[in-house]
């Protein structure tokens, strides 16, 4: 049933983690640093995906962000004393054992039965690739139109991006705990306002806005002074950032905030430049729920470290899901070594020489290889130096091919440089470059129809 929502309540939901390797610290701060009603912790990214794939590969029992038992451990006490609800997508591939870690935790705090973890499943699309591909989904490569079938026997991970409507759906069973795999990232904060708004499945400008609300937060303290180029020399106080919190009210405005005494610095700058940050298509930003028009967002201060945010409208999603794939493809290794000066970056153009010509005496015929001389050509293009020569150049290689041998042949050649190459080494340590598997991404669209979740609730 349709809920009547007052138009002056406000739900409060706070970041607390924009990748796995996020600040481990930040989501007991959220909760400890005043009133929140929902913590969402974002986990996942592309190459995540395969990464928790061949861990559930080794260990049935994996599969899942294990920072995640961490922070549950710290947030436990605001969840079953204060009734603050956690929605996270550290799911990853393995949702139940994720989920199974959590309700460990709460047992040996003493918590049994204060925790009901709802559990959404139905993104990973592995095991179901052969019998998709045979029903005519081609799964074809979105930039390059190729079918997944030409690089089906090395496909690690397929997982659609599902949207809002089963976190929803957990909630409404009584869920104060929701994992789920590979969600979008801005439906962990949508669904709990359509949960607690009533928010319908067509009210397309309140769902964008949910979205945006979403987008804007789900990257931690990067919209609250983090990875800022705004005035980045005096955001305040960056060794105790505060993280984002949404304010939101039922018409669909909101407002960006963080916790009063913490360092950096809520916006108008800040908030637009994580605004653009994955945008695509201002007009179209497609998610499984809506289509948001990022040119229809209003931006406004509303006061010391308030952004107000409003005007946003939407329109109805497509009947596609994208699904995120990864596959094997090959291996790498890349070796650097540090010319100093003088002639520092002629000795690196020697040092590649030398390399090459040893590596083509040995017939190695790479896949594809790489020389960057980093300071001073590696990533803006050739720079001015002011003295007229660059004080030290990094002579950064790299290789990739398909058969792992080679590449170990390239890793061998790289250290006998310090000594029978060019002068004036430095910074080469750790010994040999480490081989490494390659993990691409094979981005996709597959008809909804074909995806079905399912809600478990655990407790």
């Amino acid at each position: 049933m349709s809920k009547t929502p007052d138009p002056s309540r406000i739900v409060r939901v706070a970041s607390g983690q924009g990748f796995w390797g996020d600040w481990l610290d930040a989501p007991r701060r959220q909760v400890e640093g005043g009133p929140v009603d929902y913590l969402m912790l974002d986990y996942l990214a592309e190459v995540t995906m395969s990464i928790l794939q061949k861990q559930k590969e080794r260990d049935p029992a994996m599969g899942y962000a294990r920072d995640f038992i961490g922070a549950m451990e710290s947030v436990l006490p605001a969840v079953v004393d204060r009734g603050v609800k956690v929605i996270a997508n550290a799911g990853g591939v393995n949702p139940v054992s994720c989920a199974r870690a959590v309700l460990e935790v709460a047992r040996r705090a003493g918590a049994t039965g204060k925790l009901k973890i709802g559990v959404v499943t139905g993104d990973d699309l592995l095991p179901r690739i052969d019998e998709l591909i045979g029903a005519g989904h081609s799964l074809t490569h979105m930039d390059t139109g190729a079918p997944l079938s030409t690089v089906r026997d090395r496909v690690l991970s397929a997982n659609a991006y599902i949207g809002s409507t089963p976190i929803v759906e957990a909630l409404a069973k009584g869920a104060n705990v929701v994992v789920t795999g590979r969600s979008t990232d801005t439906a962990l904060t949508m669904a709990p306002l359509r949960h607690e708004f009533g928010w319908g499945a067509s009210d397309w400008d309140k769902l964008a806005a949910g979205i945006i609300a979403g987008h804007i937060i789900e990257c931690g303290a990067q919209c609250s002074g983090g990875n800022c180029l705004h005035d980045w020399r005096n955001i305040p106080d960056l060794a105790n950032i505060g993280y984002p919190i949404v304010e939101a009210r039922a018409d669909g405005t909101f407002v960006i905030v963080k916790h009063p005494g913490t360092g950096g610095r809520i916006s108008v700058p800040s908030v637009t430049e994580q605004c653009v940050y994955e945008m695509g298509d201002p007009n179209s930003y497609i998610t499984p729920d809506v289509v948001a028009d990022f040119t229809t967002i209003h931006l406004a201060d509303d006061g010391p470290n308030r952004v107000r945010v409003h005007g946003i409208k939407g329109r109805p999603a497509t009947d596609k899901l994208k699904v995120s794939i990864a596959y094997r493809a090959g291996f790498k290794a890349v070796g650097t070594l540090v010319y100093s000066w003088p002639d520092a970056m002629d000795k690196a153009r020697l040092a590649d020489r030398v390399l090459r010509e040893r590596l083509d005496r040995m017939g190695l015929r790479f896949d594809q290889s790489l020389t960057e001389y980093v300071g001073v050509s590696s990533t803006h293009g050739p720079l001015s130096v002011a003295s007229g020569e660059a004080p030290e150049v990094q002579l950064r290689v790299g290789v990739r091919a398909d058969d792992r041998q080679m590449v170990e042949r390239f890793t061998r050649e790289i250290a006998p440089l310090v000594l029978n190459g060019p002068p004036s080494v430095t910074g080469f340590a750790g010994g040999r470059p480490k081989v490494e598997e390659i993990v691409a991404y094979w981005p996709a669209l597959v008809d909804k129809s074909v995806v079905q979740t399912s809600v478990e609730v655990l407790s």
